[in-house]
């Protein structure tokens, strides 16, 4: 974490606008339960969520304002994207934090969402956003250095793929779903994420 909100300063110090798309509230809200696994029910989650939100928000306060900047937290669930009138609203806020010069962190509003109309996930829910506020660049930050032919966690021969000119079926099928327990998103939503974006380009 120090990493990122290290390069996202100085990113902002250049006079470039961001805005970071961040979860990680439920492991936050697990430790302070002491929770060594996430809750399989949707109550036992959001709880967990209702008190991670809290401790995510102050470390990045914490972290950002050593750089002299300040963060806002928006929280938005499926509905805020299909309804019109709740859309313009959030977008509209965006827009005038980034103008005030805060830096938005945004996430789904786990704690009230239902798990059959959640956006999914954040490499979905960061697409949507680049999407509706027109982003110059869209960045997925992930724990391998790009798109590889094969799982390089599992396969030392796998070859990066340093530069992709068209998200065909070729490129779908790399990759095929696995499982973390603590970390969410999958390598095939980061694709189909990028994809969105390339359709409206």
């Amino acid at each position: 974490m120090k990493q990122v909100y290290e390069v996202l300063s100085e990113i902002k110090n250049a006079g470039h606008e961001v805005i970071l798309v961040s979860s990680g509230a439920i492991g936050m809200g697990m430790g302070k339960f002491g929770l060594d696994s996430n809750p399989h029910d949707l109550p036992g989650k959001q709880a967990c969520v209702a008190i991670g939100q809290c401790e995510l928000m102050y470390t990045y306060d914490s972290l950002f304002s050593q750089y002299n900047h300040i963060v806002g937290q928006i929280l938005i669930t499926k509905a805020d994207v299909e309804n019109e009138d709740r859309k313009t609203n959030f977008i509209n806020t965006m827009e005038h934090l980034l103008k005030r010069n805060v830096l938005p962190i945004v996430n789904e509003n786990d704690m009230i969402a239902a798990e059959e109309i959640v956006i999914g996930d954040n490499d979905n829910l960061g697409a949507i956003l680049a999407k509706n506020i027109h982003a110059d660049l869209y960045i997925i930050l992930s724990d391998i250095d790009g798109l590889y032919d094969d799982d390089p966690h599992k396969n030392e021969n796998a070859k990066l793929i340093p530069v992709v000119y068209e998200l065909d079926e070729k490129i779908f099928k790399l990759w095929t779903r696995r499982q973390c327990e603590c970390r969410y998103g999958w390598y095939e939503d980061k694709i189909r994420g990028c994809h969105s974006i390339i359709n409206v380009v």
